[in-house]
């Protein structure tokens, strides 16, 4: 009988990400890429990682993940969001460690919008006294 991937979901900004783990020998997938493909970036592929290494279980899950929406800051945090949901399920006594380190948390932080007469959401053009 094959053993249940344990599932989590990570959001950040307006990025959505569904993740699998499965035990295996540390292989990651992100929409059916390689992560080295997928991020170009070392500090993403670092964040990825951030939950494993704190919980000390790296290589220890094959990783799958659907991510969409956001750039690419915003899809690594989302995705390492969902990682640690998916390791509670794994073992309830990581919740400790994992909320030290904020990786439970959802940061809720998005771009305020732009208001009218304003250039952006708060910078508004010079004002003319003449």
């Amino acid at each position: 009988m094959a053993v249940k991937p344990y599932y989590g979901t990570g959001k950040r900004k307006s990025a959505i990400a569904r993740v699998w783990l499965e035990p295996g020998e540390g292989s990651a997938t992100i929409n059916k890429r390689p992560v080295d493909e997928y991020f170009g970036r070392e500090t993403a592929r670092m964040v990825i990682q951030q939950p494993f290494d704190v919980t000390g279980t790296q290589n220890q899950f094959d990783l799958v993940v659907n991510v969409t929406g956001g750039g690419m800051s915003g899809q690594a945090d989302a995705i390492r969001h969902g990682i640690a949901r998916a390791l509670l399920q794994h073992d309830s006594t990581l919740r400790d460690t994992l909320k030290k380190e904020g990786f439970l948390t959802r940061d809720s932080r998005v771009k305020e919008r732009k208001k009218y007469g304003k250039r952006g959401a708060r910078a508004s053009y010079q004002y003319s006294k003449r």
